[in-house]
């Protein structure tokens, strides 16, 4: 299993962004196997943690058109900076 990382400066949020935020989870978890999506906003920071079976499926969801556009969008409106890491989950605990 492979984790996504998404941390991002904001810069300005409207209603297009909320309603894309949403879209964009929906695919991700209806149409390309994503397992989990977790995001959070505090202040000017975003931190959005998505989990997936494997690479494949990742980089399927990285080139789909709607998130082509969503991903340019937000670097000329939402985001001031951001960063994407891919990690590979190696133990899961649960309490």
């Amino acid at each position: 299993m492979y984790a996504v990382i998404f941390r991002a400066t904001l810069k300005k949020l409207d209603q297009e962004y909320t309603q894309k935020a949403q879209r964009m989870r929906e695919l991700a978890l209806n149409e390309y196997g994503c397992i989990e999506f977790i995001a959070n906003t505090e202040g000017d920071q975003e931190l959005a943690i998505s989990y997936w079976p494997d690479k494949e499926s990742i980089r399927a969801w990285k080139n789909n058109p709607e998130h082509l556009s969503a991903q340019q969008k937000g670097k000329t409106l939402w985001y001031q900076d951001y960063q994407v890491e891919i990690v590979e989950v190696l133990h899961k605990y649960q309490g």
